[in-house]
């Protein structure tokens, strides 16, 4: 029970790291990235009636801000969970975030291309390799208990 309870806990702090990481890059992203003049970024209908008018690069931060979000929440998730490292508590980070890919492309309609790229490469493999990563940096003798 304590080994779950342990790994819970580092499931929701790396959720919680992951919101913070993507949410900082989405919102740092116009700064880096400025939108096309005119263009109201701040609603939900704004984004809607703006997203047909963006071009490639203005994609580029929401992106990273998914995949490196992952990416952070995925390893604060493996450093704090229970060993023996498995690779299943960071993957939930992964699935987490791509729920809620999913739900923002239901919401906000965006390119075809973004949405298969954002789906495919930024959510689980993100996941799998803050896992690897993690793994790769323990010693083996830290990595059982």
């Amino acid at each position: 029970m304590r080994t779950f309870l342990i790994n819970f806990a580092a499931v929701i702090a790396g959720i919680i790291l992951g919101s913070l990481v993507n949410m900082g890059l989405v919102w740092i992203g116009p700064h880096i990235i400025p939108p096309p003049a005119g263009l109201d970024m701040t609603t939900e209908e704004g984004l809607k009636q703006a997203i047909p008018l963006l071009k490639p690069v203005h994609f580029l931060m929401p992106f990273l801000a998914h995949a490196i979000g992952t990416l952070a929440g995925a390893i604060l998730t493996a450093l704090l969970a229970k060993k023996p490292l498995k690779p299943i508590a960071p993957l939930l980070i992964g699935v987490f975030f791509m729920i809620g890919g999913i739900l923002n492309i239901l919401i906000l309609p965006s390119p075809l291309w973004f949405s298969m790229t954002d789906l495919v490469i930024a959510y689980l493999p993100m996941a799998w390799l803050g896992f690897y990563l993690v793994k790769k940096m323990r010693k083996p003798e830290t990595i059982t208990e």
